[in-house]
C-alpha cells in the first residue's frame, strides 16, 4: 500500500511540474505556483530550465530589454499642452537635445485632451518610435494605447506625471512631488511668521487640477505640514474647505482659481483679512494675489511652483512669497540620459525609489525641487542666466 500511494504522489508531482512548464510566460506561473520545499521543486525546476529558452525567445519578440536600438532612432514626446512656461521648455528643449543627441524626435503637445493624446501616441507607435515619453493629460486614461505601445515593443516613460492602472510603462521621471508640496507648506509657514507677525493666521487651501496624479500629492505633502498647526488653532481655514475635492482647480486654469478666490472673499473675508494662501503652482499663485488686490485686501503670503518669470519676478519683488523650483532642463536631462542607457542596450537604469500606479510598481526617477523666496533666489539661480537677469 506505501509503495502505491508513494508511486501516485511522485506520478501527480511530474504532472503538475509539466503543467507548470506549459502554462505559458514566466510571470504567470510564478504567480500561479504553490509554495514547495526544496526537495518537491526539483522536478519544477527541471521542467523549468527546459522551458527557459522558449519563454527568453518569447520576451525578445515583445520587449526591446536589452537589444539597443539604432542612431537616428525615433522618439516620441506627448505633452499635456503647451499653457505653462515649464511645458513650453519642455518641449523646445526636447527637440533641441533630442536632436543633438542623434534622434528623430516626434514631439507633440495635447491641448489637455485625452483623445488627443491617445491618437498622437497611436501615431508615434505607428511611425516606429523606440521610446515614447508621455506627460499625461490624466495619468488614468492612457492605459490602452500604452499596452499597445507596450505589444509593439517601446518603451514608455513617464515624464513629470505618474502614469496610472497600465503596466505599459517603464520608469517615471520626475521632480519628488510630496516633498514639493511640503516645501510649498513650509514656506508658507515661514512666510506668514515673517511678515504678517504672530498668528493665529487666517489662510485659504488650493489644489491643482484633479487629473494630475502630482496634485493630490502636493497638496497631501503640504497638509502634513499644515494640519497639525490648523489643529492647534494657529493657522485657520476661515472658509472651512480643507479637503483636496474642495480645493482642486479643474485644469489647473488660472481664471478659475481666481474666481473661486473672489468668491472666498466676498463670502468669508468681508470683515476679516487673509494672511495666507496656500498655492499649487505659479500662475494660480499670481491669479489668487489679483484677486486680493481688486478685493481690497493687503497681498497674502502665497506659495507657488515652476519658477516662471513672471512669478520669479513678484517673488523678487515681494508681491509673491515664494515658488519652488522644478528646472525643466534637468528633468528633459534626466529623460534623455535614461534613453540613451536604452538605446546602447544597457536597459532602465536602476532606482530605489518606486510607486504604485495601481497595477505595479514603477520605477521613479526622482529629481530634488528646490523652494525660492527672495531670500536665495541668487543662489538658486545661479546658474541660470535668463531668471538672474530678472533678479534686477
Amino acid at each position: 500500500m506505501k509503495k502505491k500511494i508513494i508511486t501516485m504522489l511522485m506520478a501527480a508531482a511530474m504532472v503538475s511540474a509539466c503543467l507548470t512548464a506549459c502554462g505559458g510566460g514566466r510571470e504567470g506561473a510564478a504567480e500561479s505556483a504553490p509554495a514547495q520545499t526544496v526537495e518537491e521543486s526539483a522536478p519544477a525546476a527541471d521542467a523549468a530550465d527546459a522551458a527557459e529558452p522558449a519563454a527568453e525567445e518569447n520576451a525578445d519578440a515583445t520587449a526591446p530589454a536589452g537589444e539597443g536600438f539604432e542612431d537616428g532612432a525615433t522618439i516620441g514626446v506627448s505633452l499635456p499642452w503647451l499653457g505653462t512656461q515649464n511645458w513650453k521648455e519642455a518641449e523646445t528643449m526636447f527637440k533641441e537635445q533630442l536632436e543633438a543627441a542623434g534622434y528623430n524626435p516626434i514631439v507633440q503637445a495635447a491641448d489637455q485632451k485625452v483623445p488627443q493624446q491617445q491618437q498622437q501616441i497611436e501615431s508615434m507607435i505607428e511611425n516606429g518610435a523606440k521610446v515614447i515619453v508621455v506627460g499625461p493629460v490624466d495619468g488614468t486614461q492612457l492605459g490602452a494605447v500604452l499596452e499597445q505601445a507596450k505589444d509593439a515593443g517601446i518603451y514608455v516613460i513617464g515624464y513629470d506625471r505618474l502614469l496610472e492602472n497600465t503596466t505599459g510603462v517603464d520608469g517615471v521621471v520626475q521632480f519628488g512631488s510630496v516633498k514639493t508640496g511640503e516645501l510649498q507648506a513650509q514656506a508658507l509657514l515661514e512666510g506668514l511668521a515673517k511678515v504678517k507677525g504672530e498668528g493665529p493666521y487666517n489662510i485659504e487651501l488650493f489644489g491643482g487640477g484633479p487629473a494630475d496624479p502630482n496634485a493630490p500629492n502636493f497638496f497631501n505633502g503640504a497638509m502634513s505640514v499644515l494640519q497639525p498647526k490648523i489643529d492647534d488653532g494657529t493657522l485657520v481655514v476661515v472658509s472651512g474647505q480643507t479637503d483636496f475635492t474642495q480645493c482642486a482647480t479643474v485644469d489647473w486654469d488660472n481664471s478659475k482659481a481666481q474666481a473661486r478666490m473672489d468668491s472666498l472673499l466676498s463670502g468669508f473675508y468681508s470683515d476679516k483679512d487673509i494672511h495666507g494662501v496656500l498655492s499649487p503652482n505659479d500662475g494660480i499663485a499670481r491669479a489668487i494675489i489679483t484677486s486680493c488686490e481688486n478685493a481690497g485686501q493687503q497681498i497674502p503670503v502665497v506659495s507657488g511652483l515652476d519658477a516662471e518669470n513672471e512669478s520669479v519676478e513678484w517673488v523678487w519683488s515681494g508681491r509673491q512669497y515664494s515658488t519652488v523650483a522644478k528646472p525643466t532642463d534637468a528633468l528633459v536631462a534626466e529623460t534623455i540620459d535614461i534613453i540613451n542607457s536604452l538605446k546602447e542596450g544597457k536597459g532602465m537604469p536602476s532606482t530605489d525609489v518606486t510607486a504604485d500606479n495601481g497595477v505595479k510598481d514603477v520605477a521613479i526617477y526622482e529629481l530634488p525641487p528646490v523652494v525660492v523666496t527672495k531670500e536665495n533666489a541668487k543662489e538658486v539661480f545661479a546658474n541660470d542666466p535668463g531668471r538672474m537677469e530678472l533678479l534686477k
